[in-house]
């Protein structure tokens, strides 16, 4: 992990993750340690659901798409955490087999007002699959210290 100042940020800068293929192993193990709901873990199940087969755990494409962005240099040790995830969607459900492509982009910077050691980075995130189609968005603020004085 690169140290990653408040600095090194800019408005309208996009981060893109590599692509990475859900296998149906890593969805089954996922739902059964996570998310053990039937169109997660069961095929017959979800055969007979809307979705007409199994899908992905919505949590799982976003940790697994949290990660890789992470991994190619979105936080660094400067990263503090989150107070959270706003407007988090799944749009269109991922299936074993397609490709999640994530990025984010940096959607607003500002110092902040009571500790002035650290700035806030919003970050919009979008995952596409393979054929280009978004299946999750969200936003989040990400506190990050400023660079140290010389």
């Amino acid at each position: 992990m690169t140290q990653r100042y408040y600095e090194d940020y800019a408005k309208g800068e996009v981060v893109r993750g590599p692509g990475y293929m859900l296998s149906e192993a890593a969805v089954l193990d996922w739902a059964l340690t996570y998310d053990p709901q039937p169109i997660h873990m069961d095929p017959r199940a979800a055969e007979q659901s809307i979705y007409g087969g199994l899908i992905a755990s919505g949590w799982q494409v976003a940790a697994i798409s949290f990660r890789l962005l992470v991994q190619t240099g979105l936080l660094g040790t400067a990263s503090l955490g989150s107070p959270g995830v706003d407007e988090l969607r799944w749009l269109l459900p991922v299936r074993p087999g397609d490709t999640i492509h994530p990025e984010a982009e940096v959607l607003d910077m500002r110092v902040s007002g009571s500790r002035p050691d650290r700035g806030l980075v919003t970050i919009g995130y979008r995952v596409r699959n393979q054929k280009g189609e978004i299946v999750l968005t969200m936003r989040a603020v990400q506190i990050v210290r400023r660079r140290p004085a010389p």
